[in-house]
């Protein structure tokens, strides 16, 4: 709605509809309810979805935090490869990984239990989406570099092996990125790119609701 008030001409902003008696924002509000439900049901089922995911991926990431490869030294208790690179790569890694599902998951959380009102399609919702599905590509990016580290200290290096491994292992991965980033792209183009009305077509789409 704001789109189009940015767009039309301050005087028809107050034009009473002849058919529904009412000014243009409410009669746009009543043409426009079916589609708010569908866009809230994508937005649930979408959030439904990437929350499941990025709880997985927290469980995963806080139980490798305590699991680390090559165990624990029975003296001290440290980790055997705690002066490793690659080891110190497995770690933060991780950690940036629990950190980001963990996010993405609260995000999600709170598209789930918006409130779901006409003004928060505008910013508010999609601001969420985008934010909740960039933590999560993060956290399945850092997430596979845990996976390859720990495979790199375990296997000492053995290319042969952890290649093959490394990308059997990214399929599943690369297909929920794959289908889940257009997606990303588009909410963000409509959100922050470029108005999505020409001055032509918002003419005939103005005209259309007062003449109703």
């Amino acid at each position: 709605m704001q789109e189009v008030q940015s767009q039309a001409e301050l005087e028809s902003l107050e034009v009473i509809n002849h058919m529904d008696q009412a000014p243009p924002r409410v009669v746009f509000t009543k043409y426009h309810r079916e589609l708010m439900k569908e866009g809230e049901k994508s937005m649930k089922e979408t959030a439904t979805s990437c929350t499941v995911v990025g709880a997985l991926i927290v469980t995963m990431m806080f139980a490798a935090a305590f699991t680390v490869p090559g165990g624990n030294n029975e003296d001290t208790s440290a980790p055997m490869f705690l002066k490793a690179k690659e080891f110190m790569v497995f770690i933060i890694s991780d950690a940036i990984s629990l950190f980001s599902s963990t996010t993405s998951v609260m995000i999600f959380l709170g598209i789930l239990t918006s409130r779901y009102k006409e003004d928060d399609f505008l910013q508010s919702l999609p601001t969420k989406m985008i934010l909740g599905l960039f933590t999560l590509f993060l956290s399945i990016a850092t997430m596979m570099v845990t996976f390859s580290a720990a495979l790199y200290i375990m296997l000492h290096g053995k290319l042969c092996i952890i290649i093959p491994v490394i990308l059997l292992s990214s399929v599943p991965i690369a297909s929920f990125v794959w289908m889940q980033f257009p997606f990303f792209v588009e909410i963000f183009a409509s959100t922050y790119g470029a108005n999505i009305f020409d001055k032509k077509n918002l003419e005939k789409y103005w005209s259309t609701i007062l003449d109703c």
